[in-house]
This record gives structure tokens, C-alpha cells and sequence, in this order.
């Protein structure tokens, strides 16, 4: 089996939007100002809006000059991780440096609802690409998707990607996950849509529930429901589909896949389980989850509050 000698990397993965994309874990699980219905990381263990020196930037930052040297192959180096990279009270230093050491381009992935601070969007608007998530534009359907820390309003949330975008060196494009009876009704849509008129990101990719999410009423939209979304918010938006073929294919993932699922056929395990198993990072095992589980070689067994994978048994 595979071990990684890194603490706070994983990867590079695959990424649907981002290429081979090495990700840089700046906060401990479960650190956020959001506990989202749908993540698929779980509950919020630490739900704040206090921003910390969460993890040693000395460390984290050689870690990364580590693995240029070792490595060094990836479309994108993306501060992301465990909770919200943005609560880690110096990642504008470590953005600096990160693209001081290489041409890699540097993406933050990031809930945004802390970009009305201006420090942070000095910070982090210094990166070569800003992935910040809206999933709602009125207060009732922010209040029940993403359960924000207390202190945080929709209409300040907003009013941050607004102005991050006008300050943004870089392209910004905006995450909208939909969750079936929480955020895609009429209504909503078109509330989410003028909000996007007004803050101008260069993208709008549309997301649904597709990993176990922390809560199980969060359910998918219907292809048709997708398609019927991306007509109300507009000619920027678009629908993000799955890795071609050729990504599946690649050599790397198909060793690592392999090593899941014979992990996986002696014994069920958590998410939890396959990363110390294979000591992984837990966002890289849900890389390789989802390809199992598309082609239907493992399934999910829900057991209390506890999600377990296992082979596939077929008939």
C-alpha cells in the first residue's frame, strides 16, 4: 500500500474543473464558518468565524517546496481541504510564497463568507484562480443549506464576492450547490440568479449532491431539474460533469483505486478507515470513491450515523 510522507498535501487528484490538482490542507478537520447539509466531509466539528494560525505555515509551505522538487507535475497547487482554507489567519503569505516558488497557478477553493473582510480579499485576491461557492441568495435557504456560524448574514456574504471579484487579479468562478428541496425552486433560482448578475463572476458551475452528505434529506437534483437551473442562471452557467475517460484511465489512479477496493474486500470501511488505511488524505480517498462507485464496484451501506463502502455484490 501507498503512504504519504506529507501532512497537509494530497494528491495531485483529479479534478473535474481543475485538472491534476495538488491540494493544500490549511485547517484540521473539521474547521468552518459553515456546517453544510450536503458536505460530504460531514458535520462541522469546529464551527467558527475566528481566524487562526490553525496549522504551522512553516511546515505547510515546505511540504510544498518538497514536493516541487519530488514531483512538482500538477495544473493547479489549490489551498483547500478539510474545512475553510480561509480561516487560516496567513494564507496570504503563503500564497506568495507558493507562487514565488513555481509557474504552477495557485487556486483557492473557498466557501466565501469571509470575503466582506478587506484583509482577507487583499489576501487571497493575489491567487491566480478564486473558486468561492453562493448555494443561496435568500436568507431562509442560506440558513438551512449551509447553517452558517453565528455572526455571518447573507446580504455581507454577497456584498463580499462583489467585491472580490472587482479586485481579483485572477478569473473567479462561482460554485452553486443544489440540494433537492432546499435551494432550487423557482424562487430561489431566480434570487441566485440575480445575485449572480450582480456580483459578475467569470463562471457559474453548477454542482449537486452527488458523495453520502452530512445530512441524508440532502438529495440530488434530476438531470432534468440540472438543466432546467442552468436555463434560469444564465448564459454563464454551466453544469459540471464527470471526468472523461481518459482521467479515469490514468495509471495512477487506477493502482490507488485498486488498493481501496482491496482494502474494501476484507473489511467494510469508513471514509475515515481507507485514509488511515492508506495513509491518505481524506479528500484524495473521495477522488478515488467516486470512480468505484460510478462503475458500481463498491457500494454504501448507512449504518446509524456512520457511512460504510464495501464491493459491489452482484445478483
Amino acid at each position: 500500500m501507498s503512504h504519504s510522507p506529507w501532512q497537509h498535501l494530497y494528491g495531485p487528484v483529479p479534478s473535474r474543473r481543475l485538472g491534476r490538482s495538488l491540494g493544500i490542507d490549511l485547517v484540521p478537520y473539521k474547521v468552518c464558518t459553515y456546517d453544510c447539509i450536503y458536505c460530504q466531509l460531514g458535520y462541522t466539528t469546529t464551527h467558527t468565524l475566528q481566524r487562526d494560525e490553525y496549522v504551522d505555515t512553516t511546515q505547510v509551505l515546505s511540504e510544498v517546496e518538497a514536493w516541487l522538487t519530488e514531483d512538482g507535475q500538477a495544473d493547479y497547487l489549490t489551498f483547500s481541504g478539510s474545512g475553510e482554507p480561509t480561516l487560516h489567519s496567513r494564507i496570504g503569505e503563503m500564497i506568495a510564497a507558493v507562487r514565488a516558488m513555481t509557474e504552477i497557478p495557485v487556486a483557492v477553493l473557498t466557501n466565501g463568507s469571509l470575503l466582506w473582510q478587506p484583509q482577507l480579499r487583499a489576501e487571497v485576491c493575489t491567487a491566480d484562480l478564486l473558486v468561492p461557492s453562493l448555494d443561496a441568495a435568500t436568507p431562509t435557504a442560506f440558513a438551512k443549506v449551509n447553517r452558517p456560524a453565528p455572526g455571518l448574514s447573507l446580504d455581507r456574504v454577497i456584498a463580499g464576492l462583489q467585491a472580490t471579484k472587482n479586485q481579483a487579479i485572477g478569473e473567479m468562478w462561482l460554485e452553486v450547490m443544489l440540494v433537492a428541496g432546499y435551494n432550487d425552486s423557482i424562487e430561489q433560482l431566480e434570487a441566485l440568479r440575480a445575485a449572480i448578475d450582480a456580483i459578475k463572476p467569470d463562471r457559474v458551475q453548477i454542482n449537486t449532491v452527488v458523495r453520502p452528505p452530512a445530512k441524508a434529506t440532502a438529495q440530488p437534483l434530476s438531470a432534468e431539474a440540472l438543466q432546467q437551473a442552468q436555463q434560469i442562471l444564465g448564459p454563464l452557467a454551466e453544469l459540471i460533469a464527470p471526468l472523461d475517460a481518459a482521467q479515469l484511465m490514468m495509471a495512477e489512479r487506477q493502482h490507488t483505486e485498486a488498493e481501496v477496493l482491496e482494502l474494501l474486500r476484507r473489511r467494510p470501511c469508513t471514509l475515515d478507515d481507507i485514509a488511515a488505511g492508506l495513509g491518505m488524505h481524506r479528500n484524495e480517498v473521495l477522488k478515488y470513491i467516486d470512480g468505484l462507485l460510478s462503475r458500481k464496484e463498491i457500494t454504501i451501506s448507512q449504518r446509524d450515523e456512520n457511512t460504510f463502502y464495501l464491493p459491489f455484490a452482484s445478483d
